[in-house]
């Protein structure tokens, strides 16, 4: 009995993955069998990296901050400590970006913080 190779669905396979390293250099993206190890690694690091994107824009968010409140004359983290005590409830991502496109509404928000430390320290 000749051997059966399924060979529509071994075909579909492989072009799966070729189609899935193409751009990868030399015999990544060239042969089979190292083309199926570069796009399980290139998978994993995707996955990995989706989750660090959002560490890294929280420490650009925080940096952006940081930079507007010390040009207020305060530290980032009274700053926050005021925003608790003053029951503000913005997030970071809102806060770079009012830091950001619309220094006046920031200023405000850095006065109400400092008024709220004021009064808890009081």
């Amino acid at each position: 009995m000749p051997r059966a190779t399924n060979s529509p669905a071994s075909r579909k396979r492989r072009k799966r993955i070729l189609l899935r390293a193409k751009g990868f250099r030399g015999f990544r993206s060239k042969l089979y069998r190292y083309a199926k190890d570069a796009v399980y690694k290139a998978r994993q690091y995707e996955y990995r990296d989706r989750k660090r994107r959002k560490g890294q824009f929280r420490r650009l968010w925080i940096q952006r901050i940081s930079a507007a409140v010390r040009a207020e004359g305060m530290t980032y983290s009274r700053f926050i400590e005021g925003l608790k005590a003053a029951n503000i409830d913005l997030d970071r991502k809102v806060l770079a970006d009012l830091a950001v496109v619309d220094a006046a509404a920031f200023s405000a928000i850095v006065a109400q913080a400092k008024a709220a430390l004021e009064s808890k320290a009081a």
